[in-house]
């Protein structure tokens, strides 16, 4: 069912006069229709304008890009990060790059398209994958092994424990990580999984991510060594691209007290959610993340009947697998939460029935 609206979707969506609440979405912490949020970002746009579409190598330049990036390496552990103005063009940045390099690529199951290239073949298991691996570095092809994966792929295959990573050949690995779902939401004050992964040995460790869906700026990061760093910041593509809204960067360095309320109360919810849900093995959730991924169309009719709206389409496109998904937010109540919860049960307890 395609629901068209005119105004963000918070906790809330209104189709023809009537409220349905909403558990879907990417706006982990209820930040784009947060009133205090966005008033920082009015004061911002004042300052900074609504765009700027100068290369970041021009002669004039504002100084909170390289404030905003030094602060986001230092969040999620890393030497250093550059910023662009969206995680999906930050994704094939470092596609493109790694196949100009004519590198081998080699994506996990489930990787997002912002990371492929052409109509490369992802492995359905991570056993074919290290198969496949072992088959090439034993060859006598010296191309570099590239490996693409999804921190947070909805699975539970990666985060939060990346064991299937872990089994791999990873000190002849240059690893690309996308953590869009997981930067501002999971790790040490949201630093995402940069610190975890960094730990496991890989030959190099790129991780590239939106901030759009952690901290609710429209803008793109790319995250790891120094070295690695200002070689990409000296491409063509780098410097031909329009960076990030500089109201945004603004934005992301005043609201850390914003993001750390929002992270706990985001932490609660969920801790209150799952406390009081039913054991349902068809619901699949990954430790600390709020989400909770599942195949049953029968179940999003349901929850619909009863006015709650959750993600749910073919998603990246329409020959892919439904996407169904619930996401619980900062912006939900415990009102909000008990409604959710008692449709989920008594839904089980028919299914059970039946």
């Amino acid at each position: 069912m395609d629901i068209k609206i005119d105004s963000f979707p918070g906790r809330e969506i209104h189709i023809e006069g009537k409220p349905y609440l909403y558990f879907g979405g990417t706006s982990y912490l209820g930040l784009q229709d947060l009133p205090e949020f966005q008033e920082l970002f009015i004061k911002n746009v004042r300052n900074y304008g609504t765009n700027y579409g100068a290369s970041r190598k021009s002669n004039v330049q504002f100084s909170v890009y390289e404030d905003a990036e030094n602060h986001l390496a230092k969040l999620v552990g890393s030497e250093a990060c550059i910023t662009l103005s969206s995680g999906y063009l930050a994704g094939q940045f470092l596609s493109v790059y790694m196949e100009s390099k004519k590198y081998k690529l080699f994506y996990v199951p489930n990787t997002h398209a912002a990371l492929f290239r052409k109509k490369s073949k992802t492995y359905v298991t991570y056993t074919s994958l290290n198969f496949a691996l072992e088959s090439h570095l034993n060859s006598t092809n010296r191309a570099a092994p590239v490996l693409f994966l999804d921190a947070i792929d909805f699975s539970g295959g990666n985060f939060p424990d990346f064991q299937g990573l872990k089994n791999l050949p990873l000190s002849k690995l240059i690893v690309v990580v996308d953590d869009s779902h997981g930067i501002g939401v999971i790790g040490s004050k949201g630093g995402g999984v940069y610190r975890t992964l960094s730990k496991l040995g890989a030959k190099q460790l790129f991780v590239c991510c939106s901030l759009g869906k952690g901290f609710g700026i429209q803008a793109g990061a790319i995250f790891g060594n120094k070295r690695d760093l200002d070689i990409l910041e000296n491409t063509p593509l780098y410097g031909g691209s329009s960076p990030a809204s500089p109201c945004a960067m603004a934005t992301l360095l005043e609201a850390a007290p914003i993001y750390e309320n929002r992270r706990d109360r985001l932490k609660q919810n969920l801790g209150f959610f799952l406390k009081n849900l039913a054991t349902n093995k068809k619901l699949r959730y990954m430790n600390g993340h709020p989400t909770i991924s599942f195949q049953n169309a029968s179940l999003v009719a349901y929850l619909l009947k009863h006015q709650i709206i959750v993600t749910d389409f073919k998603y990246p496109d329409e020959d892919s697998e439904t996407m169904s998904r619930i996401v619980i937010s900062a912006n939900h109540t415990i009102a909000d939460m008990e409604s959710l919860i008692q449709l989920l049960n008594s839904f089980n307890y028919e299914y059970r029935k039946n």
